[in-house]
C-alpha cells in the first residue's frame, strides 16, 4: 500500500513539474514589476532607517509611551520613528528609543522642551551619523552583496560545468533574495546595516540546499532520478526547517530589545520561506526537465 502510494507522488510529479514552474514564474514577473515601481517612486530598491540614510537616534532611560511620542512630535522631527526597549526576563520597560533625520542639537531640544527635564549623559544616549558616511557605507554594502553574489555564480559554475544545472541553482538563489526584497519592502521595512548582513547571510542558506540537490541529482547514479530527488528532499527540508524554527524562535526572543537582530532575523524567516518554494519547486523542476531531456 505504502509503494503504491509512493508510486502514485512520483507519477503526479513527473505530469506536473512543468506546470510547477508556473507559480515561481509569477512570483518572479510579479516581484520585478513591484520593484520597477518601487525604485520609480522611491528612487532606490527599499527603506532605509538613518543608519543608512543618517541622522540621530536618541535612548532615553525613562517609562514612556512610545506611539504617543511619534504622535506628538512627529510633525517637529523629520522621519520620526520610536520603539520601547524591554528587560528580556523580567518584561520591564527600561528606555525608549527615537530615530529622526533631524540633527542631534535640535533632537534634543525638542525633546526637553516636551520632556520638560534636561537630557544628561545619566538618563539619555544620543548618537549621530552623517548623510555623508551613511550614503557611502550604503553603496559599500550594496557592491559587497554584488560581489558576494557574483563569486557565488562563480564557484557553482565551477562545481557543475553546465551552464543549465548551474543557471537553475543561481535563478533560485536570486528569487529568493527577489522575493524576500519584495516583501521586506511590501510590510514597510525599513532596512538597517543589520538587514543588509542578513541578505549576505540568505545567499549562503539560499544555495546550500540548491547544491546539495544538483549534486544528488547529476552526481549520483544509484536509484532513480525521482529516488534521488525525494531523497534530497527529505534531507534538505530537514535542514531549511531547522534554521527556520530557531530563527524563528530567536525573533520572538529579540524582537523586544534589539531592533537589528529582529531585523536580520526576520528576513532570514522570509527567506529561508521563499528558499523552499524556489528549491523544491524551481530548481528541481528545471533540473528534472534538464535530465529528463538529456535522456532522449
Amino acid at each position: 500500500m505504502e509503494e503504491q502510494i509512493e508510486s502514485q507522488k512520483k507519477n503526479w510529479h513527473d505530469k506536473n513539474y512543468k506546470i510547477l514552474l508556473v507559480i515561481p514564474a509569477i512570483l518572479i514577473v510579479f516581484s520585478l514589476i513591484y520593484m520597477g515601481i518601487f525604485y520609480q517612486n522611491n528612487e532606490d530598491i527599499f527603506y532605509k532607517d538613518i543608519s543608512l540614510t543618517g541622522g540621530t537616534t536618541l535612548t532615553i532611560q525613562d517609562k514612556l509611551d512610545a506611539n504617543k511620542l511619534l504622535e506628538d512630535l512627529s510633525d517637529k522631527l523629520e522621519d520620526l520613528n520610536t520603539r520601547e526597549i524591554y528587560d528580556l526576563i523580567t518584561g520591564e520597560q527600561k528606555a525608549v528609543v527615537l530615530e529622526t533625520k533631524a540633527n542631534s542639537t535640535q533632537t534634543k531640544e525638542i525633546l526637553e522642551n516636551y520632556l520638560e527635564y534636561e537630557l544628561t549623559d545619566e538618563n539619555s544616549s544620543i548618537e549621530f551619523t552623517s548623510s555623508i558616511f551613511s550614503e557611502n557605507f550604503y553603496k559599500q554594502l550594496l557592491i559587497a552583496i554584488l560581489i558576494a553574489f557574483v563569486f557565488m555564480a562563480i564557484v557553482v559554475f565551477i562545481i557543475f560545468r553546465t551552464l543549465v544545472p548551474s543557471a537553475a541553482v543561481i535563478i533560485s538563489a536570486f528569487a529568493d533574495i527577489l522575493m524576500t526584497l519584495v516583501l521586506a519592502d511590501i510590510l514597510g521595512l525599513k532596512m538597517s546595516l543589520g538587514g543588509i548582513i542578513a541578505f549576505l547571510m540568505l545567499i549562503g542558506y539560499s544555495v546550500d540546499t540548491d547544491i546539495m540537490l544538483t549534486t544528488r541529482i547529476l552526481k549520483r547514479s544509484e536509484g532513480s532520478v525521482n529516488e534521488r530527488i525525494f531523497g534530497a528532499f527529505k534531507t534538505g527540508i530537514t535542514m531549511t526547517l531547522t534554521s527556520l524554527l530557531a530563527f524563528a524562535v530567536a525573533l520572538i526572543i529579540v524582537s523586544s530589545f534589539s531592533k537589528i537582530l529582529s531585523q536580520i532575523f526576520t528576513i532570514l524567516v522570509i527567506g529561508l520561506g521563499f528558499d523552499i518554494l524556489n528549491t523544491w519547486i524551481t530548481n528541481v523542476s528545471i533540473i528534472k526537465w534538464y535530465v529528463n531531456k538529456k535522456r532522449k
